[in-house]
């Protein structure tokens, strides 16, 4: 029961702490690359501390991203992977107009999402209310 408590409550404060910094992108990026280069930064001294070698960070390093099926994404990316599937041509292969309509059809996704948002939210608040 304590788990589930810690989990709700830092997920209900991740989702305050999205919806303000989303506003301020610049200083949104500055604390997430911060994050990451900590969290990295820690990853490294604990293997330091561990005395692993470089041989064997790869090995474990390759064996943890393959078990966890995150190996390919992390040094391809998804969007690489899925335009080869779908046989789309790269980025600077594309005309003006395909890269326009591409752009006005992710701007109208991103309309229909924050409708979808906003009614969860109403949904939400309803719940809240009851």
């Amino acid at each position: 029961m304590l788990i589930k408590n810690i989990v709700k409550f830092f997920d209900k404060l991740e989702d305050k702490i999205r919806g303000l910094l989303s506003h301020y992108p610049i200083i949104y990026g500055f604390l997430g690359g911060i994050g990451v280069v900590l969290f990295w930064r820690g990853v490294w001294h604990i293997s330091d501390d561990l005395n692993l070698g470089s041989i064997a960070s790869i090995v474990l390093g390759s064996i943890i991203l393959l078990m966890t099926g995150v190996f390919v994404s992390t040094f391809i990316g998804n969007k690489v992977i899925i335009s080869g599937l779908k046989g789309e041509r790269k980025m600077e292969e594309k005309e003006t107009k395909e890269i326009r309509e591409e752009a006005k059809d992710l701007e109208e996704l991103q309309d229909t999402l924050k409708n979808v948002e906003k009614k969860i939210s109403r949904l939400e608040q309803k719940i809240e209310e009851k």
